[in-house]
């Protein structure tokens, strides 16, 4: 009976070949196969480190049928690669339905660390990075966007998300309508790329720093949401009483507001703080 093989999840460049490791390219030409999201856009990386190697295809819409098949090749002896069109597999990229069904199966599955957006975006980003919290794509709905950067109003720590280009004006008006002038936003673009950019500001000023040049919105986009640190002992117990009656009558989110309007505080500390209230009544 021959000895299981590896799942090897290989890191690949995000913009900038000459960020591969000297590991993943060695992993890519030893292996028995490579799965790829795409096939014609890694057989391009392949190509420029002159790898001659097996590709298939694995992405959302075959990962299922494809990973028990791929489990009988490993058990069989064979090594595998498994890459998405660029960075690192299953950060917002295919790879999670296989990954788990090896790690069900008692398969060894090796990571071949490399470039990430995510991580790469952050650590420039001049945010705080000692706590910080990686959202994926922000939702394509309206609604359900509103209801993500509500959701984002108590965070004390950084959050990193994706953005699409055609959604990224619209994402950043909701926020604008949720957060006002109050919360920084650092926005990156086509890192390690020619026109890579980072913008620092408001929604509001974001908006206004596109609208001067449409084309900077284009791109690879990460955009990164400062946390805000809060206290409820910092609000008077007047300020509570008002935002508890006002509940009564109005969503905790309108009631801060007002608050926020009569009084020296901010309304996303108020707003806490009724939230805070209701999770332990």
């Amino acid at each position: 009976m021959s000895t299981p093989g590896k799942l090897y999840i290989v890191s690949t460049p995000i913009g900038n070949l000459g960020d591969i490791t000297q590991r993943a390219l060695e992993t890519l030409r030893e292996v028995d196969l490579i799965m790829a999201e795409d096939t014609r856009h890694t057989k391009q990386l392949l190509n420029h480190f002159s790898i001659t190697n097996r590709l298939k295809s694995l992405h959302d819409h075959n990962e299922k049928e494809q990973a028990q098949s791929i489990v009988t090749l490993l058990n069989e002896g064979n090594n595998i690669a498994l890459v998405s069109d660029a960075g690192t597999p299953l950060i917002s990229d295919p790879g999670y339905g296989l990954v788990n069904v090896c790690r069900e199966e008692g398969m060894d599955v090796h990571p071949v660390p490399g470039a990430c957006a995510a991580i790469a975006a952050l650590s420039c980003s001049g945010l705080p990075t000692d706590q910080f919290r990686f959202d994926g794509f922000i939702p394509a709905k309206s609604a359900a966007r509103k209801a993500y950067f509500e959701s984002l109003t108590t965070i004390e720590y950084t959050v990193v998300a994706y953005e699409s280009t055609h959604r990224l004006l619209d994402s950043l008006k909701d926020f604008s309508e949720v957060f006002g002038d109050e919360r920084t936003i650092v926005l990156s673009k086509e890192i390690t790329k020619r026109f890579e950019t980072f913008f620092t500001g408001n929604a509001k000023e974001i908006l206004a720093w596109i609208d001067e040049e449409p084309e900077r919105k284009k791109g690879e986009i990460v955009l990164m949401f400062k946390g805000e640190k809060q206290a409820t002992d910092a609000i008077s117990s007047q300020v509570l009483q008002l935002a508890s009656q006002l509940c009564e009558h109005m969503p905790a989110k309108k009631a801060a507001a007002i608050c926020a309007d009569h009084f020296p505080v901010k309304k996303n500390l108020v707003y806490k703080a009724l939230l805070e209230i209701k999770q332990s009544d």
